[in-house]
C-alpha cells in the first residue's frame, strides 16, 4: 500500500492510498478512506471508466430506468465522485461539507470541481428553488453514519418540495437492513412523505452484519430489474417510529 496522502480535518481523518489488492481483487486501485470507517470509494486505475462499486451501479439503473435520461440533478456527498463523473454531463449540482475531501476528489479521482459546492447539504438544498430537480440522491455519512438531519420527515418534505412532479430521492445507507431498527424508521419516515418507497440491501452472511442499504422515495411506482441491480435483492423494512428534526 502505498500512501498519496494522510490529513485529519474537522470532519473525518482521511487517507487516499494506491494498493494492488482490494477485497481480494488483485489490480490497482486509488482508494479513499475515513479511519474506522469503511472505504468510502475506490478508482480502478487499470480501467477508470469502470466502477468498481456494486451501490453506485444499482442508483444509476434505478434513476435511469425511472426517470429516463435525467437532466438536473442534486446530490449531497461528493466521496470520490463516482456518481458525479458519471453525471458529468448533465446540470449537477453535488454539496460536500469537507472541503477536503472535494479537493482530494478533483486532485486524485479525476473530478471536475465547476460542479462543487462546499457547505451543508441540506442548507444548500433549500435555497434552490422549487421543483428544480428531477432527483436527490443522498450519500453522505458521517462517524454514526448518515446525519440524522438528512432523514428526517422535515428534511424529506423539503426535498419533495425540491422535485419535479415525477421525481425522486434516492439514498445510499448504511445498516443491518431488517435487523436495524434506525433503518426501520428511515423507511417509516420516508413513507410519511413519499408515496411510494422500496428498499433494496446487498446479501451478507450474517443478518446483523453492517451493509450497503439503497432506499427510494418516488412520487410514482418504482420499476426495476433485478439482474441490473448490481446483487442488491429488494427488502421490506417494518415500520417504526418517524424520525423528526
Amino acid at each position: 500500500m502505498q500512501v498519496l496522502f494522510h490529513q485529519i480535518t474537522s470532519h473525518a481523518d482521511i487517507t487516499v492510498y494506491e494498493t494492488h489488492e482490494l477485497y481480494g481483487e488483485k489490480g490497482h486501485f486509488r482508494v479513499l478512506q475515513f479511519a474506522n470507517s469503511d472505504i468510502q470509494g475506490a478508482l480502478d486505475l487499470r480501467n477508470p471508466q469502470r466502477i468498481v462499486f456494486e451501490y453506485p451501479r444499482a442508483i444509476i439503473h434505478l434513476l435511469e430506468y425511472n426517470l429516463g435520461d435525467p437532466q438536473h440533478l442534486f446530490m449531497i456527498g461528493q466521496g470520490i465522485g463516482t456518481l458525479s463523473r458519471y453525471f458529468a454531463d448533465r446540470q449537477i449540482q453535488v454539496a460536500e461539507l469537507d472541503r477536503t475531501v472535494a479537493e482530494l476528489s478533483v486532485e486524485y479521482f479525476g473530478c471536475s470541481s465547476d460542479s462543487l459546492w462546499i457547505g451543508d447539504g441540506r442548507e444548500l438544498l433549500e435555497r434552490q428553488s422549487a421543483g428544480q430537480y428531477e432527483s436527490v440522491i443522498l450519500d453522505a455519512f458521517d462517524e454514526s453514519g448518515t446525519p440524522d438531519q438528512l432523514v428526517s420527515l422535515e428534511f424529506f418534505t423539503l426535498v419533495d418540495h425540491k422535485l419535479h412532479e415525477q421525481g425522486a430521492l434516492i439514498m445510499n445507507l448504511i445498516g443491518r437492513g431488517t435487523h436495524d431498527t434506525r433503518i426501520h424508521a428511515i423507511y417509516t419516515t420516508l413513507c410519511e412523505v413519499f408515496p411510494y418507497v422500496r428498499c433494496f440491501q446487498l446479501p451478507v452472511e450474517k443478518n446483523s452484519d453492517v451493509r450497503n442499504i439503497i432506499m427510494m422515495g418516488s412520487k410514482r411506482p418504482i420499476r426495476y430489474q433485478s439482474r441490473q441491480l448490481a446483487g442488491f435483492t429488494e427488502e421490506q423494512p417494518e415500520y417504526a417510529y418517524i424520525i423528526r428534526d
